[in-house]
């Protein structure tokens, strides 16, 4: 029996607003994305999809991206072949022109793994720091740590960047307090470990940290690993694993561990700001003395 085809055009007309709306320079870049559909979330108006190198933008990788047209959400499935437009103006990321296909029943999606509960211990997890030095989560005992998640190739304004931004941010609030300082530390954990290797999460935290040739990691380090630790890893923060691709979806994630090592509070989206997170932080530190 024949496979059935399903074919569904789906165009999305989006308001854009005006060029002075927050975070919107009013000169869009349009770009081709296809690939798989892994998954949909009506409430939250993202599909995550498993794509190509989209060219002159970023790498194939598993990431959920805006799509404002709950209606277009409410016809696609996970399994879905997809080619959209992906619209990039300032801080802002979304789909349009979508156009999905169906070959056959929608897949299971992506496999997930519970997140910790406040208060669980984490595990000594192993990876790798900028250096090429084997590091483990243990070794930050006595330590708040700040831990999240990001890849050097990703271009989306809204996701690395904006984690690295409001890391340094949060990094420039904490040194006002040298006391403070020096009880806490600082962890980003590349997704991407085929091509983030020491070297280049070295290039690009110094680059971030904005101290370039005088950056000495000291305090804030960037870290990978082998595809299995990077999996395990992000998999019990919450993150999920699509076995199809063998790709971890590059959501987000953002963690605040305890000088006990347990769970404090875990961050799941961008809208976290770092005088909040410091505020956070200043009260596991005051807590742990």
């Amino acid at each position: 029996m024949k496979k059935l085809l399903i074919f569904t055009a789906l165009i999305i007309a989006v308001a854009i607003g005006s060029a002075s709306s927050c975070g919107r320079t009013g000169k869009e870049q349009r770009f081709e994305l296809t690939g798989k559909v892994v998954s949909v979330e009506l409430d939250k108006q993202l599909v995550t999809i498993s794509h190509q190198d989209v060219k002159g933008y970023m790498p194939a990788m598993t990431m959920p991206f805006s799509l404002p047209d709950k209606q277009t959400l409410s016809h696609i499935q996970s399994g879905d072949s997809i080619t959209a437009t992906l619209v990039v103006d300032g801080s802002h990321v979304w789909l349009e022109e979508v156009i999905t296909s169906r070959q056959s029943a929608p897949t299971s999606g992506p496999t997930t793994v519970v997140e910790p509960n406040a208060g669980a211990e984490v595990p000594d997890f192993h990876l790798v720091n900028q250096f090429g030095k084997n590091i483990r989560l243990h070794d930050y005992r006595g330590k708040t740590l700040l831990l999240t998640f990001i890849y050097t190739r990703c271009p989306v304004p809204e996701y690395c960047t904006l984690m690295s931004t409001n890391f340094l941010d949060a990094d420039r609030q904490l040194q006002k307090n040298a006391e403070l300082y020096a009880r806490t530390h600082f962890l980003s954990i590349s997704v991407d470990p085929e091509y983030d290797t020491p070297a280049v999460m070295k290039s690009y935290g110094s680059a971030h940290t904005e101290k370039y040739e005088d950056e000495t990691f000291a305090h804030w380090e960037f870290a990978t690993g082998s595809k299995e630790q990077i999996k395990s890893i992000a998999e019990y923060f919450g993150l999920t694993y699509v076995p199809e691709s063998d790709q971890i979806v590059h959501n987000l994630r953002t963690v605040i561990i305890g000088p006990d090592g347990s769970v404090k509070q875990v961050y799941r989206d961008n809208k976290w700001k770092p005088e909040e997170v410091v505020t956070e932080i200043e009260k596991v530190v005051a807590g742990g003395k």
